[in-house]
């Protein structure tokens, strides 16, 4: 069965490692303006990573449920990864000041990450 709670995990940790990596590069490619660019970026793609890792948690925690049970761990799993993100980007843009485009750069690498993640297809 194509859409199993494992096949869901198996994605979700695919997801996750993909996101880690794609972070850590972008930090990587703007340490070099400076430690607080680095930074700036690395928060910005480890906070989808810290969303998307609750998500996860939430959405697939309970194992097999009824439908509403399933459609309403899901809705709250990524009510939680947003507001995660939101925190996040908060605290790097309000908080700590860091400069909003590797901020922004690292967010859109880690959604990019996503959507490759879930694009590209595993041979077995």
């Amino acid at each position: 069965m194509l859409n199993s709670v494992a096949a869901g995990r198996r994605l979700a940790q695919r997801t996750l490692v993909w996101q880690a990596v794609v972070s850590v590069l972008v930090a990587l490619a703007f340490l070099p303006k400076g430690l607080p660019w680095g930074l700036a970026a690395l928060a910005g793609g480890l906070a989808l990573l810290l969303g998307g890792w609750l998500s996860t948690r939430i959405a697939l925690g309970g194992g097999v449920a009824p439908a509403a049970t399933a459609l309403g761990r899901l809705l709250a799993g990524v009510l939680v990864k947003w507001l995660v993100v939101a925190v996040v980007l908060t605290l790097a843009l309000g908080v700590f000041r860091w400069p909003a485009l590797p901020v922004l750069a690292g967010v859109a690498a880690a959604v990019l990450a996503n959507v490759l993640a879930h694009t590209v297809q595993r041979q077995v």
